[in-house]
């Protein structure tokens, strides 16, 4: 760079004549007063960076500057947000700057069209207008707010600049969502930021504002940061269709910039981000928009390694093995500045603070707890508090994963599996959150089954492997949500609305069937529904010709068109659009005498059928049924087969349970060829220690003596254990399938269900992670390994269609599909109806839906449970691999649980440490193993 370029007044900590940058090019895409601030702010990254930019700014901010749409991924603290922006400050700049000038490169001040090269002289001659220019679009308000603080800086010190050459600039930016009070919502229509700040249900709200709608015609530019959190659920497919809508009323197509530190696969997010559009082909249908992936995800050093208390988590007692935890904590934080600890539960995260304050003496000076269920003050006096580095250690559940800047933590501690690698990549990427620093993280595990859960996703992680993100396709309840919101903006054509909907990716393949059932339920074409109080939203009909009833000028006689219903359709539509459902709590009581003996969340009994037992305040209880807001119940002195935490919990990615039985596989390739110290030597080439590598061998070691190497699933292979229980009268199997929760909630279902039907009995189910449990009576017994083999892979979706019919699963999500497609209003004239009452309605409307031919709000419901909630593509792609012969069926007859089934056999293991009567009942366990394979074998995994 020559010394005349630096412009003056910057005082660079370096020789600019002596040191090599390679990004020149970038620093000169900026207006000289953003150039200048740019090296007052970062010019002292120049020797780590090679440059002025950090890699994922480098590449993204010429694309964003030539109009091309960009998915930015890279680590935490690596600068992306700042990537997404910079572009879009300086043209803001530039075209707000009241001289015409031209800058020492020769472009014009007011120079917009990159893509094109002409210049927007009404844009230079008059400035930014009272408008929208860019969107900031944000999974969490929290996240919102601290891009809202972040954006002071550069708009302030550019500001300052300019200033100081007699030239004024305002560029304004403003933070819209739920919690903004009405008369800030009203000032942003006299003085509208030029960049908002929002979240996916406030734009819906926004495209629908009379008044505010007209400011965002201008839109240019729209940034989607933590896309991959969106794109997985129904928030995301909201928010696409509401970018197609927002792509209609822009007066240019904006740019679209997507931001994730963790997501696979690119192509994919990419292609979620930029939406589609219908190929000139006839026989290619709709193609996605042009796009760009910025893919620098691993330019930060990573030390990060797996910790166990003990290599014995069996025989060591509970308090010791706590103690150690503790002690082993408690180490890390004082070697530390700041350390960030992540639970897999809410509850563990407060247990584990105030074991700390009680152990160690922290207190709220120096320690804080931060989580959903917390309010809103404690949580930003705790986020303050890490930005300033006045906290010495912060425990948290999921509620910190995200975004928030946190520049002093130089530790994260994850206690137990965060369930998937990209999950552990977004939490210890919190820690040095710089790049240039090393990522610091410490994997703790409790549990036995975690431990090669753990010592996987480590590695994964280091090879730079991420779990897939799956974006749910064709949500009928988001688009009722939509194509009312388009028929309440007045009158349009159907081809519009349906083009608009297939624009989103989500959509790109709607088949006609589906938007034809969609439009019965919204225009209430069914005989009998209007009697329930479910309306019709939207009337669809021709256009009549001139001197008909409904003619509209500005449309072709006899072009189909689609309008709103109803007087209050926008008063409707504003109050109770949005993907986020509402719960409640169910009051439990005891049958006969009906005693109430606590509460239950709602979403616990997901994992609830009959039969199974459960601890409510520190007694067991049996599920029987559910009436509504009321769960009935028996008392028991059975084992529990549901964990209390196990609705809290993040499921197993399937992704990752799939590197797992690879592992498993290569485990027990190891294991045969040098037995326990050749696996404790290829253990060693882990980023785990060595009580993780002995109690791993021992485990497995002790697993192929008792019940042989056929009873290690692998990626080859699905064991199944029998076992029978003389003592409580129960045979039952353990199906050891290693592909996560949701897949097993899925495999469990369905086989239960042919279970009972050929032995004509009850079968209860307990699920975890990696497998699942059926249990039965003694006097039953049925071919489980020949039931699996009999499912036809095609017919799966079917027969787990069947087995829903009746269950509180169904009941629930029909209620949450309904209410988001607003069959059930939450809010009506005032009327504010509760969850609990939400689930009255649905249950009287879910038996007559059930007989209506391809119901729109029930066939979402299905589609919701079998695909997003028990993984049933995965399912068939496993049955049909066991149908190849790709995969065998290993079937073992124990007389006790084997070592690789304690934990279904328990299958209530705490989420900090193991509970004793838990520890007694794995002691039982493994002392039966220990007496039939031999005593020296305790000894033989060391």
């Amino acid at each position: 760079m020559d010394g005349d370029e630096t412009p003056a007044g910057v005082d660079l900590p370096f020789d600019p004549d002596a040191v090599e940058v390679d990004d020149r090019e970038v620093l000169e895409l900026f207006e000289p007063a953003v150039r200048e601030w740019w090296l007052r702010e970062f010019g002292e990254y120049v020797p780590q960076n090679g440059g002025f930019f950090t890699p994922p700014q480098k590449e993204a901010i010429p694309a964003i500057h030539g109009r091309e749409n960009v998915l930015i991924c890279a680590p935490t603290g690596s600068g992306k947000t700042l990537a997404s922006f910079a572009a879009i400050i300086n043209e803001l700049f530039a075209r707000e700057r009241t001289s015409g000038e031209r800058d020492e490169s020769g472009a014009r001040n007011g120079e917009m069209n990159a893509t094109d090269g002409t210049d927007d002289d009404s844009d230079e001659d008059g400035g930014l207008e009272n408008s929208v220019y860019c969107l900031y679009v944000s999974p969490l308000k929290s996240l919102a707010n601290d891009i809202g603080r972040n954006l002071d800086v550069p708009f302030t010190g550019i500001a300052e600049i300019l200033e100081e050459r007699g030239e004024s600039t305002e560029i304004r930016h403003a933070i819209r969502h739920g919690d903004t009070p009405s008369a800030e919502r009203q000032r942003m229509l006299e003085e509208t930021p030029h960049i908002l700040n929002t979240t996916p249900e406030t734009l819906a709200i926004l495209l629908n504002s009379p008044k505010f709608r007209e400011k965002l015609r201008t839109v240019e530019y729209v940034i989607v940061d933590e896309i991959h959190s969106l794109a997985e659920n129904k928030r995301g497919t909201h928010l696409s269709v509401s970018l197609e809508r927002l792509e209609n009323l822009s007066e240019r197509s904006p740019t679209r910039i997507g931001c994730s530190a963790t997501v696979e696969p690119l192509e994919t997010m990419a292609k979620f981000l930029v939406g589609c559009e219908e190929s000139e082909s006839e026989r290619s249908g709709m193609v996605p928009r042009d796009y760009e992936i910025v893919d620098t995800r691993f330019v930060r050093e990573y030390d990060v390694e797996l910790a166990c208390p003990t290599d014995d988590l069996i025989h060591t007692p509970a308090e010791l093995v706590q103690e150690r935890f503790y002690d082993q904590l408690d180490g890390l934080i004082r070697e530390h500045t700041n350390t960030l600890v992540f639970t897999n539960t809410r509850s563990g995260a407060e247990r584990v603070l105030q074991n700390l304050r009680e152990r160690f003496g922290y207190d709220e000076s120096d320690s804080g707890c931060h989580h959903g269920s917390l309010s809103r003050e404690s949580r930003q006096r705790v986020e303050q508090g890490l930005k300033d580095g006045e906290l010495n250690v912060v425990t948290t559940s999921t509620s910190l994963e995200l975004g928030i800047d946190m520049p002093h933590v130089d530790l994260v501690v994850q206690v137990g599996s965060p369930k998937s690698v990209a999950a552990l990549l977004q939490r210890v990427g919190r820690a040095g959150h710089r790049l240039g620093r090393t990522v610091t993280g410490r994997v703790i595990a409790l549990d036995r089954d975690e431990l090669i859960e753990c010592a996987v996703m480590l590695r994964k992680a280091q090879e730079g492997f991420v779990d897939r993100v799956f974006v749910p396709e064709n949500a009928a309840d988001v688009a009722a949500q939509h194509v009312y919101g388009m028929a309440i903006n007045g009158v349009r054509t159907e081809r519009e609305v349906k083009a608009t909907l297939k624009r989103a990716y989500p959509y790109r393949a709607l088949p006609d069937r589906q938007y034809e059932s969609l439009m019965r339920y919204l225009t209430a074409d069914y005989e009998d529904l209007e009697e329930r109080n479910v309306y019709a939203k939207i009337w669809r009909d021709t256009n009549d010709p001139p001197d008909g009833e409904h003619h509209y000028p500005e449309h072709p006689v006899g072009e189909p068109l689609i309008g709103k219903r109803g007087r209050l359709a926008r008063v409707i539509y504003m109050t109770n659009i949005g993907t986020i459902p509402d719960s409640f709590t169910c009051t439990v009581f005891t049958r006969g005498e009906n005693e109430r003996v606590g509460d239950l969340d709602e979403s616990y009994l997901d994992t609830l059928d009959p039969g199974d037992v459960f601890v409510l305040g520190g007694q067991r209880f049996e599920f029987r049924y559910r009436r509504g807001s009321k769960v009935y119940v028996d008392r028991t002195s059975a084992r529990p087969t549901v964990p209390s935490w196990f609705s809290e919990r993040l499921p197993l990615s399937y992704d990752l349970g799939r590197e797992i039985l690879a592992f498993k596989r290569e485990l027990t390739e190891r294991y045969e060829a040098g037995g326990p110290p050749g696996v404790r030597s290829w253990l060693r080439e882990f980023p785990i220690d060595d009580d993780s590598v002995r109690s791993i061998t021992r485990m497995f070691d002790e697993q192929v003596r008792y019940a042989g190497i056929r009873s290690v699933s692998t990626d080859e292979r699905l064991a199944i254990e029998e076992e029978h229980d003389r003592d409580e009268y129960k045979r039952r199997y353990y199906v050891r399938s290693n592909y996560g929760r949701r897949f097993n909630e899925g495999f469990s279902r369905l086989l239960a269900y042919r279970c009972a039907q050929r032995a004509n009995a009850n079968v209860n189910v307990a699920v975890a992670d990696n497998g699942f449990a059926l249990s039965m009576p003694l006097n039953r017994k049925v071919d489980v390994v020949g039931l699996i083999e009999g499912i036809d892979p095609e017919g799966v979706r079917a027969l787990l269609r069947e087995s829903l019919a009746g269950t509180d699963l169904l009941q629930r999500y029909f209620r949450i599909n309904a209410t988001r497609s607003l069959m059930i209003l939450k809010r009506y004239k005032g009327y504010e109806k509760s969850a609990s009452q939400q689930q009255v309605s649905s249950e009287m409307l879910l038996g007559f839906a059930a007989d209506l031919e391809e119901f729109a709000v029930l066939e979402e419901t299905y589609r919701e449970i079998l695909e997003d909630k028990l993984a049933v593509s995965a399912i068939e792609d496993v049955l049909r691999s066991i149908h190849d012969g790709e995969i065998a069926i290993g079937r073992e007859r124990v007389d006790s649980p084997s070592p690789l089934s304690f934990g279904l056999a328990t299958l209530s293991a705490s989420d900090v440490v193991l509970a004793e009567d838990e520890s007694a009942v794995l002691k039982e366990f493994h002392d039966r193993v220990l007496e039939t394979i031999g005593e020296d074998a305790a000894v033989l995994g060391r």
